[in-house]
């Protein structure tokens, strides 16, 4: 029998932002087990918390509803989040070192904590490589997209996301993607953003049935990687937090804050910051 923890994610109101599963003690479940309660739990992720074994404070790993990935955005952050709230011991001084497939990744947890909240986490996330994506024109026949303001490039930080830039909200929120032709891309995300008006502040859907997600309400791995892309591109000042606001479509509306820096050409530090509030918890007989 494991216990069991849901949270929504980037969001500090129940039933709003990215729901994610967590099993804050997994030790003795196998990767077959892993995968099948992932499919039971049919949430984007659900992850699987144990003892370190790589100098981190916990070991953790992710999975969609069809496969593992090695690190992702919303389930390390709701898991960090998760294992504040509930006082696992691996948070010490506000602080968390977690083990992912991308290597050591470190939270810092502010404010209050308490009645299943954590007001203020940040998360320092892996350094994404990026390309131009020689997929484009294929990319954009299945989004249902004419063009991208700006280079359609593919940034890596464990999964790949693919960003799609929109001249306006209402071109956002009219995309009718086709799932089947976007399915062909394998290991592939599809990120499509637009401004809101305010130069810091961006809307947000993500599309991704390779990794078993129709749409995303909040995509952590992918929020770092936008600052990065529009700072590169001068739609923001590299070094500026941008709030990344996805899920509307959905009904689950989530906020991001991300900032990236660059220094000589390469990127010093990608982070990401927000809320998560727990909603339910239980048991799992297994």
């Amino acid at each position: 029998m494991y216990g069991y923890v849901i949270a929504d994610v980037f969001t500090d109101t129940a039933l709003e932002g990215n729901p994610l599963a967590v099993v804050p003690e997994a030790d003795g479940l196998s990767a077959g087990r892993m995968q099948r309660i992932a499919r039971e739990m049919n949430l984007s992720e659900t992850t699987f918390v144990f003892p370190p074994t790589a100098g981190g404070d916990v070991r953790v790993r992710i999975f969609t509803p069809v496969g593992e990935l090695p690190f992702a955005g919303h389930p390390t952050f709701g898991t960090a989040a998760v294992l504040a709230a509930t006082g696992h011991p691996g948070v010490r001084g506000g602080e968390l070192r977690m083990e992912t497939g991308m290597g050591v990744v470190p939270f810092s947890f502010t404010g209050e904590s308490g009645g299943g909240r954590v007001r203020t986490a940040r998360m320092l996330q892996p350094i994404p490589v990026w390309r131009d994506y020689e997929r484009a024109g294929e990319l954009l026949d299945a989004l249902g997209v004419s063009a991208s303001v700006l280079p359609i490039e593919v940034y890596r930080n464990g999964p790949r996301h693919a960003f799609v830039g929109l001249g306006s909200v209402d071109e956002l929120s009219a995309l009718r993607v086709d799932l089947r032709a976007l399915a062909e891309h394998d290991d592939l995300a599809a990120n499509c953003f637009a401004p809101t008006g305010d130069p810091l502040v961006w809307r947000a859907r993500m599309f991704s049935p390779a990794y078993g997600v129709t749409e995303d309400a909040g995509t952590g791995s992918a929020a770092g990687p936008l600052a990065l892309h529009l700072g590169r591109h001068g739609r923001v000042p590299l070094g500026a937090t941008i709030t990344v606001r996805q899920g509307v479509e959905m009904g689950r509306p989530s906020t991001i804050r991300a900032r990236a820096t660059m220094a000589g050409g390469e990127v010093e530090r990608v982070e990401i910051s927000g809320s998560a509030v727990l909603v339910a918890d239980g048991r799992l007989y297994v």
